[in-house]
């Protein structure tokens, strides 16, 4: 007998990332450093208070990790912040935090997943800032290519290090 339920649509879910739960064998986004991360390494930084890694899972393969991010305390220099950003800020380095990394795997290219990613991550820190005191998120984009995907969302790049950029959160 056919059924007249709706088929079931799938949900994306950002979860902590669990080395239980999360397949990290089949996770391929095309950056040795950054598939060897989630493999090697993301297990051991989040349990020694190095960073905080988070996947997107959709809760259809809830092992499958779709993409991740880490974040991390961090701080900067104010005189790598714009002219008109130091004038706000006191004169030693202000508090931030870092997305140290950000990788979606070669199935979600096209996906939109990279940005949802980056989307999530700020929403965090945005969160986070009502707890912890923290001016701006910090990136080190890998190269070019990353650097113009984070420019895009209003990053900006330090002035002695253009490859680190940063976001005020507000």
């Amino acid at each position: 007998m056919p059924s007249n339920a709706p088929p079931k649509s799938s949900v994306l879910e950002e979860q902590h990332f669990d080395p239980k739960i999360h397949d990290r064998s089949s996770f391929h986004c095309g950056e040795p450093q950054l598939d060897g991360y989630i493999r090697k390494y993301a297990a051991q930084q989040s349990q020694r208070g190095l960073a905080s890694v988070f996947v997107l899972v959709d809760d259809a393969d809830p092992g499958k990790i779709l993409g991740f991010y880490t974040l991390s305390a961090a701080q900067v220099d104010v005189g790598q912040l714009s002219p008109i950003e130091q004038k706000k800020l006191p004169k030693y380095p202000v508090p931030c935090f870092r997305l140290g990394r950000l990788a979606r795997d070669l199935s979600s290219r096209g996906t939109g997943v990279g940005e949802l990613l980056l989307a999530l991550a700020v929403d965090r820190c945005r969160k986070a800032r009502d707890s912890v005191g923290a001016y701006a998120l910090l990136v080190d984009a890998k190269n070019p290519a990353a650097k113009s995907f984070y420019e895009r969302f209003g990053f900006m790049p330090c002035r002695d290090s253009p490859m680190v950029l940063y976001m005020p959160i507000r």
